[in-house]
């Protein structure tokens, strides 16, 4: 399978996140964390579920594949995110030594991997991440306009 058919495959994994958490009221991101193929890790925004400010999608995903007795460093793995990490979201990433983010779509307001800022991408810091953009882009803002359609007419 090629590159692009298996990053799609896994984004369609990582929208199944974000419609989880849109089910229990919080923005609709979800990430899959795969390493050689395998899901090692899946997350959903989970700040309203957990009322707890750190619970993106991204960090959700990072503490559960650490939590499978992999230990903390994601060598290797590729992060599938369907909204452009933020800043703590990419400097998690970062210091968890992902190889490889792909984004869906991107964040104008708040967004860290390209748009507002450029952590992942700085090359004063330790690691560098790949990363790829606009993999099912148009499903990914489908889901947050119909998300803040509701709750911000």
């Amino acid at each position: 399978m090629d590159t692009q058919a298996v990053d799609r495959t896994f984004m369609e994994r990582a929208l199944v996140a974000a419609r989880e958490a849109a089910s229990h009221d919080d923005v609709p991101v979800g990430c899959v964390l795969v390493r050689d193929g395998e899901v090692i890790g899946v997350g959903e925004n989970r700040r309203e579920a957990d009322q707890d400010p750190t619970a993106h999608a991204e960090i959700v995903a990072l503490r559960r594949a650490a939590s499978r007795g992999g230990g903390w460093r994601m060598d290797g793995v590729t992060a599938y995110v369907t909204l452009e990490p933020c800043v703590m979201c990419a400097g998690a990433l970062l210091n968890a030594r992902v190889a490889r983010v792909v984004i869906a779509t991107m964040d104008e307001k708040a967004g860290a991997v390209g748009s507002r800022y450029n952590v992942l991408g700085d090359p004063r810091l330790l690691h560098e991440i790949d990363v790829a953009y606009d993999v099912e882009r148009e499903e990914s803002q489908l889901l947050l306009r119909e998300f803040f359609a509701v709750r911000r007419p």
